[in-house]
């Protein structure tokens, strides 16, 4: 996906890159790569109006290029707004013709068969080629290209195994685009790879959408100016929510706890993403500035926290080798990464009491990726929440009501798609 954004760049496209799904990390890259903001697109958490809105965002643009997620077709059981999440959803849609990427490697005519599985597995999905990556050697790409061939399938270049070409990875994917300084050093080699081994003029000409540009669907924020935490601890928030907040006349005032900030006291709410506190505990425990900003303001104001931020507003949180680190204590919640464990899924949230932005009663639908765990949660549950399929959650989410009236809230899931 880098290296294709960075290669029709290179040739004078504006290239819109959006992303498939609840990925809150991918879209920092696509930016560094394009030039331009990327935004998540999820059929199961958007509804249709607000999906087809997200497209203002290609305005001025020569190009789409949607990255997917996952295979195809995969998604959850019980389908969403619109969807069910998968890729497929979106391609059938926006009418966007799709680019199979086949990991060609330990086979040869049998990727064929893959693709042309593909390709007929669901009507209104139209794949126009694939590209063939980890080739091993120019005769496994003879083989691989006559069997899709003989099974009618367009290859639109195949990629060799370059080992040199990686991405550093930690718990919750990718190292964040900001903490990576080689990063365009490596977008630059993987745009040369894509020059060099795919045909980009004809990936540009299968290029095609049936939509009709709809205005975007207008994004209630939660106040009129948020402080934001913003830096390597608290960075996961969804582009297209930050876009929507401005688009309402909102302002955002960003500000770093790591560099022991507190929030703009003129701010009306403060916003604490999700992110990676976990691996900043002392650095957090040592912010007496941030922490005593942030309770003076939570004092009278409304402080939300999501994942991440939800756990830094609470009690403790303690890390990997069981070390426990003060953080905020708006809330009573303490968190542990010494007990591992994977949480990952959609969320549907009805919520108990209103948080900035949304109502009582309202329900919020997001997804939720962590691996810590609850040790303590004795404040006021947040919402009633339920997984794709309807199932109870036991991670609800907290609130408390401070001494001079403000309200601290947290949830472990990310909002993608607010009130219905």
């Amino acid at each position: 996906m880098l290296g294709l954004l960075a290669a029709l760049r290179a040739r004078g496209l504006v290239v819109q890159p959006f992303k498939n799904g609840p990925d809150y990390i991918d879209p920092a890259f696509h930016r560094a790569a394009s030039g331009r903001a990327s935004f998540n697109l999820d059929s199961w958490a958007m509804p249709g109006a607000m999906l087809d809105g997200m497209l203002a965002a290609a305005e001025g643009a020569d190009l789409v290029l949607a990255e997917g997620s996952m295979g195809l077709f995969d998604g959850v059981a019980v389908p969403g707004a619109c969807g069910n999440g998968a890729t497929a959803d979106l391609a059938q849609r926006m009418g966007w013709p799709v680019v199979l990427v086949i990991d060609a490697s330990g086979q040869a005519q049998t990727a064929a068969a893959v693709a042309q599985g593909l390709a007929r597995f669901r009507d209104g999905v139209t794949v126009a080629g694939v590209i063939l990556n980890r080739i091993a050697s120019p005769r496994h790409a003879a083989l691989v290209r006559a069997g899709m061939a003989g099974a009618g399938i367009t290859v639109l270049g195949a990629l060799p195994k370059r080992a040199g070409i990686a991405m550093p990875e930690r718990h919750l994917g990718l190292v964040q685009a900001e903490e990576q300084p080689d990063l365009q050093t490596l977008i630059a080699e993987a745009a040369g790879l894509m020059r060099e081994s795919l045909d980009l003029e004809a990936l540009i000409a299968a290029a095609s959408s049936s939509t009709t540009p709809v205005p975007p669907i207008r994004i209630t924020p939660p106040g009129q100016r948020i402080a934001l935490a913003r830096d390597a601890a608290f960075s996961f928030v969804y582009p297209h929510l930050l876009h929507g907040w401005r688009r309402a006349g909102a302002e955002v005032l960003p500000f770093s706890p790591l560099a022991d900030q507190g929030p703009d006291s003129s701010a009306d709410v403060c916003w604490l993403p999700g992110g990676y506190p976990e691996l900043h505990g002392p650095t957090l425990a040592a912010a007496d500035r941030f922490r005593t900003g942030l309770r003076a303001f939570a004092d009278r104001k409304p402080v939300h926290g999501e994942c991440g931020g939800y756990m830094a507003m609470g009690q403790a949180i303690i890390d990997t080798d069981g070390t426990r680190h003060q953080m905020a204590g708006l809330l009573g919640l303490v968190t542990s990464y010494a007990l591992r464990k994977m949480h990952l899924g959609y969320r549907v949230a009805r919520l108990a009491q209103s948080i900035p932005g949304q109502p009582a009663g309202g329900r919020l639908k997001g997804h939720e990726f962590h691996y810590s765990s609850i040790l303590d949660q004795p404040d006021a549950p947040l919402a009633d929440v339920t997984d794709a399929t309807g199932a109870k959650v036991a991670e609800t989410g907290s609130a408390r009501l401070q001494p001079g009236g403000g309200l601290s809230s947290g949830t472990y899931f990310h909002l993608i798609a607010g009130a219905e």
